[in-house]
């Protein structure tokens, strides 16, 4: 398994920059699945801490509309280092042999306004989240979920067209 981890520029404006991400090598009849890791709540007084104003930056499109609390999401989703390490340690653990690689790095700042925030994301049917969280033995202190396309990704076994 490669693990990848982006050394974060000097000077991020907050600890909670991190995104995750991880490729199983077989998930639901594909190959090669890439799943974008989140943690999906939060505790709120977190966030009235953080000078938004140096977090978040200008919008995607002048023309666009945009939710602040949206832009918002994005940054609470993210892992702190120490998250990061934790949660690496137990994807390395628990799914080693089931993963191709794990790949860790902070996020841009300053965040765009309009920029959705995976929590935002609707389930379809070939979008899903995994709940890490209720698979039994879970160890984190913290809840993640994994955001997967499935539509992205080749099927495990090619079917022939006649």
């Amino acid at each position: 398994m490669d693990i990848d981890i982006t050394d974060a520029p000097k000077g991020l404006p907050v600890e909670r920059a991190w995104s995750v991400s991880i490729v199983i090598k077989s998930f639901k009849g594909r190959r090669d699945v890439e799943v974008h890791l989140f943690r999906p709540k939060w505790d709120p007084k977190e966030e009235d801490q953080f000078d938004w104003s140096m977090i978040l930056g200008d919008p995607i499109t002048p023309e666009a509309d945009y939710d602040i609390k949206a832009s918002r999401k994005l940054v609470m989703e993210s892992f702190t280092a120490r998250e990061r390490d934790l949660l690496l340690e137990y994807l390395r653990n628990r799914y080693g042999e089931k993963l191709a690689s794990i790949q860790a790095c902070p996020i841009d700042f300053p965040v765009p306004l309009g920029i959705l925030a995976l929590s935002e994301l609707t389930e379809g049917k070939d979008i899903g989240f995994i709940h890490f969280e209720k698979i039994p033995n879970y160890t984190l202190p913290f809840p993640v979920r994994g955001f997967f396309d499935l539509s992205q990704h080749s099927p495990l076994i090619e079917v022939e067209q006649q």
